[in-house]
């Protein structure tokens, strides 16, 4: 079994990302973007912010050092914009401004942003797939353990908003926002952690 996958990186790889991407967390921040669509709308979001999700992270594990090399980005740069951007998402949580209703066809899709990118395949995420392929040995073992570890945490990502409706109607219109609300402030706190961390690695690299 070992020769067909790095057991060891695969742990590592899948704890990481899971406590990142934070699956459960995801539920009150999915349920506030997707306040205003039908159960059958919730579900058809969940699947494609899992898919743009994966689909990041897979091109940052692949190609994201060259991608930052060719566009002379340093890593905290990208950590400073992730941080950026989620700040603003929490703030409209925070608002209530997440919660109304988009005029038809003029909205932006939340399935993409804010929630496939960078809620979910945000600048840790991605910087933590790169990292692990950087620990790899860069052999068939190392890439399964990687890419295996990666699957399984989107489908983590996908079973939590796809029951994020059950949660719903548990929790009724009242919990639901004060829970948004929770999460928002919480959101909040992880963006200024993000802009921080940025600041200190470009404080230390100059």
């Amino acid at each position: 079994m070992s020769s067909i996958i790095d057991v060891t990186l695969f742990s590592t790889t899948f704890l990481t990302l899971f406590v990142i991407m934070d699956p459960p967390g995801t539920v009150p921040v999915f349920l506030a973007l997707t306040s205003t669509m039908t159960a059958k709308q919730r579900a058809r979001a969940a699947l494609q912010a899992v898919y743009v999700a994966f689909g990041v992270i897979m091109a940052f594990t692949l190609f994201g050092q060259a991608i930052l090399r060719f566009l002379h980005i340093s890593v905290p740069a990208l950590q400073a914009s992730g941080g950026l951007l989620l700040l603003l998402v929490a703030l409209e949580l925070l608002t209530g401004k997440a919660e109304e209703p988009q005029p038809s066809g003029r909205g932006v899709n939340v399935a993409l942003v804010p929630l496939g990118t960078p809620l979910l395949a945000g600048p840790g995420a991605i910087v933590a797939s790169m990292l692990a392929v950087q620990q790899g040995d860069g052999d068939v073992a190392s890439w399964v353990a990687i890419i295996a570890a990666i699957v399984l945490v989107h489908v983590s990502l996908w079973i939590a908003m796809r029951f994020a409706g059950v949660i719903h109607r548990v929790l009724g219109e009242g919990g639901t926002t004060l829970v948004t609300r929770i999460a928002g402030l919480l959101l909040a706190a992880i963006a200024v952690q993000l802009i921080a961390d940025a600041v200190r690695a470009f404080v230390l690299e100059g």
